[in-house]
């Protein structure tokens, strides 16, 4: 198990490594990435693959349960994180230009606090689709 996550470990850092050590152009780049993902991807069907080979039928329906709600609780958290990290770049593009505006004509106030609110939304919203989530595992 352990020797699984040293082999995704280094997927991951070796072809920074190879990219840093040599020249950096973008195909070069563009080469260490596809190995990352590639090096990246296989190492993660091959560990799945050894850890569920020799599991029995009683073992299954229950490594089955514990994987759909490993999965349910890693969708909570994915819709969560990127819903604010997309909030929080819509929020900071949406104030300065809110600031920008305000500081020339001061009576469209009103109007630019209602689109920093609305991308302010986005972040309720992936709030909501996680808890939904979460009441269904």
């Amino acid at each position: 198990m352990y020797c699984c996550f040293l082999l995704l470990a280094l997927s991951i850092v070796l072809p920074f490594y190879i990219f840093y050590r040599g020249e950096k152009t973008v195909t070069n780049f563009k080469r260490n990435l596809a190995l990352n993902i590639i090096s990246f991807f296989g190492i993660i069907f091959v560990s799945t693959f050894l850890l569920f080979k020799n599991v029995s039928a009683a073992e299954t329906t229950q490594a089955v349960d514990s994987f759909s709600r490993g999965m349910g609780f890693f969708a909570a958290a994915l819709v969560t994180g990127l819903s604010t990290i997309g909030a929080g770049i819509a929020t900071g593009s949406a104030a300065s230009s809110a600031l920008g505006a305000i500081s020339e004509n001061e009576s469209i106030m009103g109007k630019t606090l209602i689109f920093v609110a609305l991308s302010e939304g986005i972040a309720i919203y992936g709030l909501l689709i996680s808890f939904t989530i979460l009441g269904r595992i």
